[in-house]
């Protein structure tokens, strides 16, 4: 089997089957593919895309080019949720504790962010003395004992997803919603977990500029898992506007904190008691309504907060962050901006929001980078809300005075203020099952 014939058939829309899309993707992370030949493929996909079965089949045969876990001697369905990335997106520091509070056991492998757009590795891991790298025996305990566990992509799980991603980085490549899919999904039925909710975003801070491509990625998602035989289904939610008032790793874990201990209410909340409902059902702890109340009670109760403070001390970390925030890094350098006049904010755009907080060290741009944990930003007004003249609009935190005025002007730049205020964004556009 030739690569250059499978090149030239994706390339003329010949649907590839399922032994050569195998062959090409096993022949690529033993090194027997060159680079430039993959690149050339993934430049036919991502001009020319990729049918469901075709699709499909990459997925798996990703999946299959490294270790996979087996979840099934934990005894119990396990459920799992990724978010496909947004400005200020937290959700997993606090669905993860409530599920788990409820009855659910919730296996997560995360990644570390990469350009605008946080990774929830980065964030657990501004908590002093937690740790993501786990031996499979003891991320099967935590999960048995506590219900969650959030560990760091494994070097034995899709190899092939890892030198694909990286040439896809190199070559314009990332966009393409089949590429997007497999990438994501392969990794989630390397996990094993029997079900999978998805968080789709779309907006100007996430990958998916508009609701119709965030159906198309959802849709195409929801029927890989299925196919793989996982209960699998999806939420499209705006990402217009940050998620929650703090963007940057430690920020986001202190918000996360706070509303876990029911001090904070709003968007943010509204979004990650609606996941961790759709997750229970999934697991079949109750109709929907019956588990948003459930989920509700592990938040107001303090469980969800208890299973939290659990999970960081199993995985090396200092639980007493929970009560005292000021442990959490802090960037040495704060600026606070003010409004210059009244109004309504009626738009902030995420992803420059994001590219500040990226320039302030919350991010980064090469993978081995380092990040400080510490800097980012932290809304005092939100979409929506009235802006007064000389009252605060959000502050940042950076390593030097030069760091913060730069971003501070950015993200006073991407804020709207208006006279009268904006039509309310709908949180959830869509469920798809």
């Amino acid at each position: 089997m030739q690569i250059y014939d499978l090149i030239q058939k994706t390339r003329r829309l010949t649907p590839l089957t399922e032994r050569e899309i195998q062959t090409l993707v096993e022949g690529f992370t033993r090194g027997e593919v060159p680079d430039y030949m993959m690149s050339a493929w993934l430049m036919a996909v991502c001009c020319q895309g990729l049918t469901t079965a075709e699709t499909a089949a990459l997925t798996q045969a990703m999946r299959d080019s490294g270790e996979c876990l087996d979840l099934s001697s934990l005894g119990a369905p396990t459920v799992d949720k990724h978010s496909t990335g947004g400005i200020g997106d937290k959700t997993t520091i606090i669905v993860a504790p409530i599920v788990a509070a409820c009855g659910g056991l919730v296996p997560k492998m995360s990644g570390r962010g990469l350009g605008y757009t946080g990774g929830t590795i980065d964030k657990f891991q501004s908590i002093p003395g937690f740790t993501v790298d786990l031996p499979h025996k003891a991320f099967m305990r935590i999960l048995e004992e506590i219900g969650c566990c959030v560990i760091a992509q494994s070097g034995d799980l899709t190899p092939a997803d890892k030198k694909m991603y990286a040439l896809r980085n190199l070559t314009a490549t990332v966009e393409s919603i089949p590429l997007i899919c497999s990438s994501i999904m392969c990794k989630k039925l390397a996990l094993g977990a029997d079900c999978i909710l998805l968080d789709v975003k779309y907006g100007s801070g996430a990958f998916m500029k508009t609701s119709d491509e965030a159906a198309v990625l959802a849709d195409l998602m929801v029927d890989v898992g299925k196919q793989a035989g996982r209960n699998c289904r999806a939420l499209i939610t705006d990402m217009n506007a940050p998620l929650g008032a703090c963007v940057g790793n430690g920020l986001e874990v202190e918000e996360a904190i706070r509303i876990l201990r029911g001090e904070v209410h709003g968007r943010l909340t509204e979004l990650a008691l609606s996941l961790a409902a759709q997750m229970l059902v999934m697991i079949g702890k109750g109709d929907i309504v019956e588990c948003r109340q459930i989920a509700e009670d592990a938040l107001t109760s303090g469980r969800a907060l208890e299973r939290l403070e659990a999970m960081i001390t199993a995985q090396g970390g200092d639980a007493s962050v929970t009560e005292d925030l000021s442990k959490m890094p802090h960037s040495p350098v704060q600026l606070t901006v003010r409004s210059p006049e009244n109004g309504y904010i009626t738009s902030i755009q995420s992803e420059e929001v994001g590219l500040a907080s990226l320039g302030l060290g919350a991010g980064r741009t090469a993978a081995h980078q380092e990040i400080d944990p510490g800097a980012g930003v932290v809304f005092s007004r939100s979409v929506g809300d009235e802006a007064v003249k000389g009252e605060p609009l959000f502050t940042v935190y950076g390593r030097t005075e030069e760091l913060c005025e730069t971003a501070a002007k950015r993200i006073m730049d991407a804020i709207t203020i208006e006279e009268t205020p904006a039509e309310p964004v709908k949180l959830i556009y869509k469920i798809v099952e």
